[in-house]
């Protein structure tokens, strides 16, 4: 699989995987100017801001280790434009879902409430 391939299909399957937890999926790779959220949820009252990682194999490490305070920081700054044009949540936590894809199958490790 191409890169974008793994990206959109780690997507689904993390879209999935919330669902399946009883998060209601608000919205997919959310654009604001130069800005982009993958996935942002809700959970009772509030606002969740998912940073999903995959990968095929570990040549570059485990996906989670590939968020950078850097992209971090991109999704506090993305996080703050939603907020400003939604002004009804209150309530927010940053969630990063990384997916190894193998011909296993898929391996799931949801970190919540990740602060930076």
């Amino acid at each position: 699989m191409k890169k974008k391939e793994v990206g959109e299909k780690g997507e689904d399957i993390a879209t999935f995987f919330l669902e399946s937890k009883g998060f209601n999926i608000i919205e997919r790779n959310w654009r604001h100017k130069h800005l982009e959220v993958d996935i942002i949820a809700s959970l009772d009252k509030k606002i969740h801001f998912v940073e999903v990682k995959t990968r095929t194999n570990l040549k570059y490490g485990l996906p989670e280790e590939s968020i950078s305070q850097a992209k971090m920081n991109h999704l506090k700054v993305a996080a703050s434009a939603y907020i400003t044009l939604h002004k009804e949540w209150e309530l927010l936590q940053f969630d990063v879902i990384a997916i190894m894809m193998t011909n296993k199958g898929e391996e799931i490790f949801f970190i919540e409430d990740v602060y930076f």
